[in-house]
């Protein structure tokens, strides 16, 4: 694949997971009002808005203004930066790791720009299937977690690989 395509579908994947995001959250914060319960599927998957300040299940809520601005905002946006350039200078990388990192940069920018912009990231999903419950979530946090399952799946078959060309 020529390396200007290349990059330019690695920036688009990445902006795609991040406007999905955004476009899905604009929407929760137009029609779903604060700790508003609609039940999409009984009771299994609910919408209800809140605003998280802090990171993953309210990490780091607590910290003092500069303190949590460099821990959940600054070194956030440098990690996120520095995989795009990892990922763009980075030519023998599979797809499927590939992917996976776009998945996971493109829902850390979605956060990182509602932390930004808002102050809070705005949080909406729950679902719970009686033993599998989750807190209240978002679509960033949903790229996240496909991103790490395709870079896990990526890992697994790479050192698969490996052993069977060591034997």
């Amino acid at each position: 694949m020529n390396n200007t395509i290349r990059n330019i579908s690695i920036l688009m994947l990445v902006f795609m997971n991040t406007g999905c995001d955004q476009i899905s959250k604009h929407a929760a914060r137009q029609n779903i009002g604060y700790y508003e319960t609609i039940d999409v599927i009984g009771k299994h998957l609910i919408l209800t808005r809140i605003e998280n300040s802090g990171a993953f299940l309210s990490t780091g809520d607590s910290l003092e203004g500069s303190v949590k601005f460099f821990f959940l905002s600054l070194l956030p946006l440098v990690v996120l930066c520095y995989g795009i350039y990892y990922l763009l200078s980075n030519k023998d990388l599979s797809r499927l790791l590939v992917s996976g990192m776009c998945f996971v940069i493109g829902g850390g920018f979605g956060n990182l720009y509602d932390r930004l912009r808002y102050g809070s990231v705005t949080d909406f999903l729950h679902i719970d299937l009686y033993a599998f419950k989750t807190g209240i979530f978002n679509f960033a946090d949903v790229s996240i977690m496909a991103g790490m399952i395709m870079i896990l799946i990526n890992l697994y078959f790479k050192r698969t690989t490996t052993e069977l060309a060591e034997e």
